[in-house]
């Protein structure tokens, strides 16, 4: 290609006017010898006049040379612009060519064959998908120059579930925290044989099963559609080196510290202050500096992994922002790639370069604040974490039925909610957590206004539990689920007290066939055998709510204090990075 580069037709015409033209060519090709030779007599008589004929017809040759002179200026334009579009043709193939050698595929086979089933695409053909991104800290492949773990094998630092809702413009990352004590199904081990289920294991040990430098990203995947019952379609896991690489290739990633942070923050082993690392602010990252601020965790907070999991989410954002700031196409997408692309293990899914680019072009369309990121509802346990229930039942229940954390169907349109041949702006809505009920003084309320306490009268075990989360699906306050007193009750009843008639009514919508009356206070479900009989035991997915009457209910609303602590990537860097 330099060869072609510095020939005469990579950017020149060899067709010059005369003045201009290599090896002294005029415009059709003749040296001035052979036209002079061509014009003189053999005996001289006639050569003034030959003469005057060459240069009259050499003027208007010349003359009518110089248009060309300006098709030769486009030409080499177009020589040029043909040299430069195959470079980088070319250069693009070299990427995808490196990609598809260096990317590493971790064993489709080590994947538990008791998974959640795909989720189904949409009336439009959309489906949502979920990508487990893994943080590994490896020290083999050069990462213990970079700060990789001490010993031999590999842990998981940082482990983000990404849902990518069916309509590609919302996306919510959720942080699992590493301490989480959770159930670990069978894994395969390098030697091929298969571990026993673990329980009240800490989450991060899955990565580490088997031992070994590329670590275990099919077990953290097995552990994590074990925990939140959803397909996991992709993992992906980058290691120190590609991490760095990444943050190099973007030019550095804006972040901010709350205070100042030191040496011994870094190392607490290190016994002293020792200098400055990050002064306290705004500032930019590449590299080890990038490392450093993803992952420390004493001098900022309470020194706790969950301070630490709130600044990688932070350092997500700010390089969200960055990457779509400078379009997301192959020209940005691709040198990304190939910076991180020998520090990248992926699933046999996403094992091409093809494949890669094609999964990070379908984000171009989600907008920064349609970007969310979450931590799964935890408390501490010991010196551990426990995942609170049921609001993280009711976070994977969500995502599940791909409901944004405000509630919304990412997988419906406005017609969907409309009936067969009815428009949607006519269509009847059900009651749900935006559909306001009559209120006690004749106005509207909210449905999250209605406080309404569920009582099993059947006797039977496990229907109150539905019946709450089919009235918290319709967005009502559920305050209470216990038993009802006295003799099992036959049909479903909803009482009201005093003013909460129009809301007992709404809430007995939920419940075909029951009936309403006064008696007590607020509105009290008393549920009974003909809700029983329309709902056995084990009929229900516990991951998704169904209504009274079998049909398909809204899950449970994610919980306010869920929702409001989630960061959009449009937000302040300095926003919410320590805890404690």
């Amino acid at each position: 290609m330099s060869g072609r580069r510095g020939s005469p037709g990579a950017g020149k015409s060899p067709r010059r006017a005369a003045g201009g033209s290599p090896e002294g060519r005029i415009s059709d090709g003749r040296t001035p010898e052979d036209r002079t030779a061509q014009g003189r007599p053999a005996d001289g008589s006639q050569a003034g006049q030959t003469s005057q004929a060459g240069r009259a017809g050499q003027a208007s040759r010349t003359s009518r040379a110089k248009p060309k002179a300006k098709r030769s200026t486009k030409e080499k334009v177009l020589w040029a612009t043909a040299g430069c579009t195959a470079l980088l043709v070319l250069g693009g193939c070299a990427v995808y060519y490196r990609l598809n050698s260096n990317l590493t595929t971790f064993d489709g086979d080590a994947l538990s064959k008791d998974r959640p089933a795909a989720a189904a695409p949409d009336s439009q053909g959309r489906t949502p998908v979920n990508v487990l991104l893994i943080g590994s800290d490896s020290r083999g492949n050069g990462n213990s120059d970079l700060g990789g773990g001490g010993d031999g094998g590999a842990r998981s630092d940082t482990a983000i579930l990404l849902h990518v809702y069916a309509d590609h413009k919302h996306a919510v990352g959720i942080s699992i925290p590493r301490d989480s004590l959770v159930t670990i199904p069978p894994c395969k081990l390098p030697n091929g044989k298969w571990t026993k289920e673990q329980t009240n294991a800490m989450f991060n040990s899955a990565f580490s099963v088997g031992n070994s430098d590329q670590g275990n990203p099919a077990c953290t995947q097995n552990a994590v559609e074990k925990l939140t019952n959803l397909r996991v379609d992709h993992t992906i896991v980058v290691d120190f080196n590609g991490f760095a690489s990444m943050t190099k290739a973007v030019g550095g990633v804006e972040v901010c510290l709350p205070n100042d942070i030191h040496e011994g923050d870094l190392n607490p082993n290190l016994g002293k202050k020792g200098k400055l690392v990050f002064p306290k602010g705004k500032q930019k990252v590449e590299g080890q500096s990038a490392l450093d601020f993803v992952r420390v965790r004493h001098g900022i907070g309470d020194g706790s992994d969950i301070g630490r999991t709130k600044r990688q989410q932070a350092f997500l954002s700010s390089l969200i922002k960055e990457v779509k700031s400078r379009g997301m196409d192959p020209t940005t997408l691709l040198p990304l790639a190939d910076a991180a692309t020998k520090s990248l293990t992926v699933d046999p899914g996403l094992g091409s370069a093809a494949k890669l680019l094609s999964f990070a072009m379908s984000l171009k369309d989600v907008n920064l604040h349609d970007v969310k990121f979450v931590t799964a509802p935890w408390r501490y346990e010991g010196p551990r974490v426990a995942l609170l229930h049921p609001d993280s039942d009711q976070l994977w229940a969500a995502l599940k039925a791909d409901r944004t954390l405000d509630g919304q169907d990412a997988s419906a349109t406005a017609a969907d909610s409309a009936a067969p041949g009815t428009p949607a702006a006519e269509a009847t809505p059900s009651p749900t957590a935006t559909t306001p009920v009559p209120g006690a003084k004749g106005g509207e309320a909210k449905p999250a206004d209605v406080k309404v306490a569920v009582l099993n009268g059947t006797g039977a075990t496990g229907l109150g539990g539905k019946a709450a989360e089919a009235v918290k699906g319709a967005g009502y306050t559920v305050t209470s689920v216990g038993n009802a007193t006295g003799k099992p009750r036959a049909t479903t009843v909803v009482e009201y007290g005093a003013g909460e008639r129009a809301a007992a009514d709404a809430v007995a919508k939920l419940f075909p066939g029951a009936t309403v009356q006064a008696g007590g206070k607020g509105v009290s479900v008393v549920l009974g055998h003909d809700f029983a009989a329309a709902n056995p035991a084990g009929a229900a997915d516990p991951s998704a709510s169904a209504s009274p009457g079998g049909a398909p209910a809204a899950p449970a609303p994610v919980p306010s204090s869920v929702a409001n602590a989630a960061r959009s990537a449009d937000d302040d860097p300095c926003a919410n990075v320590s805890y404690g």
